[in-house]
């Protein structure tokens, strides 16, 4: 299941996004907390207004309170109105907002029926209820859902079908462009523990990237660099500091990478299901283009490794990639 949560300021605009939606017959208010609800299915879009604001205090701080989030379960999950209902409860409530007013939608303009919610993240006392690590926590409660309901992993399919990767192309012109869009999607595609995975995941689409260090005005200075490649990793054009790209592209975001990566690996026990995966490949061929072809059915994407003389020398093996933030797994 997909989830995806924006904050925004609107909080006429994010219902009435909704309920037109709804009163036009794509779709059902499927339930609500502390909002009027006549039980018919759709929405008075006036009357929730005036439910959030007898909630919310005259005066707030917060300059964006709304929060509006979609629930997207996988196309072959069939899930009844009650079962929906069910799911957005808990996912609201172990997210933290399961006392606040909410309306949760339900949208069947599209063959995939999914759940739009509109809630605050401000209390009655005018408290905002943080937001902190909000994405790795709705990462978890969705994964124990799916595991609770049995519904299929939503995320693995979509960002495979919706972000195809290719190389850098220095030939193609907008070098610059190409380089950002693809360190952004890999770092956050994938987990990787090292810089050295960091550099294979790298060179995979025809880049690698540097260390470095010094002093500026008496400070230490630790930053990254990266570069484009040609398919025999060879450098090409002109380098590019990790700040043209944003923070997340950057030295001190790229080691808690590290860090949370290594965790995440440990907890869920990831390397022993890469091990037993490509194991039991193994056991079935030693061909080298089935052991890949197999492999990449299972969702893992393999690179074999070889030395000048043309010998495998090791493997790169991943998971391929899953959509908002589904990280994948990288391993040597």
């Amino acid at each position: 299941m997909v989830a995806k949560i924006s904050v925004g300021s609107s909080l006429y605009g994010a219902i009435a996004y909704n309920g037109e939606k709804i009163n036009e017959a794509q779709g059902r208010l499927l339930t609500t907390n502390r909002i009027y609800n006549d039980g018919s299915g759709t929405v008075d879009i006036n009357k929730a207004m005036e439910g959030f604001h007898t909630f919310l205090p005259p005066q707030m701080k917060v300059e964006k309170p709304v929060v509006h989030i979609s629930l997207n379960p996988h196309p072959d999950d069939v899930l009844t109105d009650a079962e929906l209902q069910d799911i957005a409860r808990e996912y609201l409530e172990k997210l933290g907002f399961g006392n606040q007013p909410y309306l949760v939608f339900k949208h069947e303009d599209i063959d995939r029926h999914h759940l739009h919610i509109v809630t605050v993240r401000v209390d009655e006392n005018g408290k905002c209820i943080s937001d902190k690590n909000n994405y790795y926590r709705s990462k978890q409660i969705t994964r124990e859902l799916e595991k609770k309901y049995g519904l299929h992993d939503a995320e693995r399919r979509s960002r495979r079908l919706d972000t195809p990767l290719r190389k850098v192309d220095a030939s193609a012109g907008d070098v610059k462009k190409q380089v950002g869009n693809t360190v952004k999607a890999l770092n956050g595609q994938y987990r990787f523990q090292t810089m050295g995975e960091y550099r294979a995941l790298l060179s995979l689409y025809n880049m690698t990237v540097e260390e470095a260090r010094g002093n500026v005005r008496g400070r230490e200075y630790h930053g990254l660099v990266y570069s484009v490649t040609d398919d025999k990793g060879n450098k090409v054009g002109n380098p590019f500091k990790s700040s043209l790209f944003g923070k997340s592209a950057g030295y001190e975001a790229v080691q808690k990478k590290f860090a949370r990566s290594k965790q995440e690996i440990k907890d869920r026990k990831l390397a022993d299901m890469t091990k037993r995966t490509v194991l039991s490949v193994l056991q079935g061929t030693y061909d080298k283009d089935k052991f890949v072809s197999q492999l990449k059915e299972k969702g893992i994407d393999t690179v074999l490794r070889y030395t000048e003389e043309g010998r495998i020398y090791g493997t790169l093996t991943m998971f391929a990639a899953c959509d908002d933030g589904e990280l994948s797994d990288i391993y040597k």
